[in-house]
């Protein structure tokens, strides 16, 4: 088998089989093809797409590539959610408490985040003392004894997916659905859980940002999955404003609270037990969408789910004592954006509002970044709300970085209008 073979059979428009796809991954990752053929590669599958089984035998090829996790000292069904990215994301922090408080395994390896969207595991550090970093063996005794164990991802997860993304990145090869799906599965599949639920995220703040663009890629990840043998839903959610209010790291882990409390943002919930319900499904653990929604619903209101995030967080080593006053987390030193006219919310950039949060501190542009995680944006306004000139659109939580840039962009990002407007959230189901 030659490369030059394979790059030629891609650039022609023939499919690759399993054996082709396994050479080329492993070949690559020992550093025997070198980066100009694998450039002329992506290039040819860029124009020559892949079809599912090709997307599927290179997500295996890279999940191979490096540790896969054995979940199976884990008794019943092991579960996990991944998000393709967006602004105010904290769902996780609220789903796995949420199952898991209900009887499901909720095994959850984040990663952290780059831009504007927040990673899981900033978020989690936000909370003094919470250690990410688990051994595998401690990973799965923990999930063993108390439901759940949110860490961050453990020894070499799919080494292939790291290094060809960074060439993806240098050879306008990032934008293409077979290579998306298979980077993003790679690490599902290698993570050892047997449901998982995709939130594909569509809107100004996601990175697809049309939902034609999300269905080819919820489509493929779930194909992916399935022949690879797991559980799989994708759900479109909207995301042409932040989800919930606020966003930033300890700003994320307060509204999780709130929510875990049942005081949280509507939209916020709607997200949360819609993706849960299938996982609820999923575990064998409601006969019905409805029956899974409803103990969902009476979990956060009970108190079950708050209580299982405080035993999460001990477990990991978080301060209990300082949960209780998640306010005192925050930055001291707020600023309030005002609105200069009356009328309807008709639009609110994500990305922007994303942006802002970044400049403040809240976010990486480049991995050595280091994030500031007491501050961030609380939006106190969405999409069809009614505002008169003087309301508060925003409180921005700072120290002394980016605070002018962030309150341009926020006026810049919220449009007032005179009609009134609403945006469907959850956008369409895969299964």
């Amino acid at each position: 088998m030659h490369m030059i073979d394979l790059i030629s059979k891609k650039r022609d428009g023939f499919p690759l089989t399993q054996q082709e796809i396994q050479y080329i991954i492993h070949n690559y990752t020992q550093g025997l093809i070198p980066d100009y053929q694998m450039s002329a590669f992506l290039m040819a599958v860029y124009f020559q797409k892949m079809t599912n089984e090709e997307a599927t035998y290179l997500a295996l090829a890279m999940r191979d590539s490096g540790d896969v996790i054995d979940l199976s000292s884990i008794p019943g069904i092991k579960v996990d959610k991944h998000s393709t990215g967006g602004v105010g994301d904290k769902v996780t922090l609220i789903l796995g408490p949420l199952l898991a408080s209900l009887g499901a395994k909720f095994a959850k390896m984040s990663g952290r985040g780059l831009g504007h969207t927040g990673g899981t595991i900033d978020k989690l550090e936000s909370i003094p003392g919470y250690q990410v970093e688990r051994s595998v063996e401690d990973f799965i005794a923990q999930v063993n004894e108390i439901g759940i164990a949110v860490v961050g991802q453990s020894g070499d997860v799919a080494p292939a997916d790291k290094k060809l993304y960074a060439l993806r990145d240098v050879t306008a090869t990032v934008d293409v659905i077979p290579l998306i799906a298979s980077s993003i599965m790679s690490k599902k599949l290698a993570s050892g859980a047997d449901a998982i639920v995709l939130d594909v995220k569509v809107g100004h703040g996601a990175f697809m940002k049309t939902e034609e663009e999300a269905v080819k890629l919820a489509e493929l990840m779930v194909s992916i999955g399935r022949l690879a043998g797991k559980k799989m839903t994708a759900i479109l959610t909207g995301m042409d404003e932040p989800l919930g209010h606020k966003i930033g790291n300890a700003l994320e882990v307060y509204e999780a609270i709130e929510t875990l409390q049942g005081r949280g943002p509507k939209d916020l919930v709607e997200v949360t037990v819609t993706i849960g319900s299938h996982l609820m499904l999923d575990s064998n653990l409601a006969i019905s969408l409805d029956d899974a929604k409803q103990k969902l619903y009476q979990a956060l209101n009970d108190g079950s789910a708050y209580k299982k995030f405080l035993e999460l967080a001990k477990a990991q080593g978080g301060d209990i004592n300082a949960l209780k006053d998640p306010e005192a987390l925050l930055a001291k030193k707020r600023i309030a954006i005002l609105s200069d006219k009356e009328g309807y919310i008709t639009d609110i950039n994500a990305l922007d509002i994303g942006k802002a949060a970044m400049r403040l501190g809240a976010g990486r542009e480049t991995k050595e970044d280091q994030v500031l995680l007491d501050v961030g944006v609380d939006l106190h306004v969405k999409i069809g709300h009614y505002i008169k000139k003087g309301d508060t659109l925003a409180t921005l939580y700072v120290r002394d970085k980016g605070i002018e840039e962030a309150s341009n962009l926020i006026k810049h990002a919220i449009v007032i209008g005179k009609e009134h407007k609403d945006i469907p959230l959850i956008k369409r189901t895969i299964k």
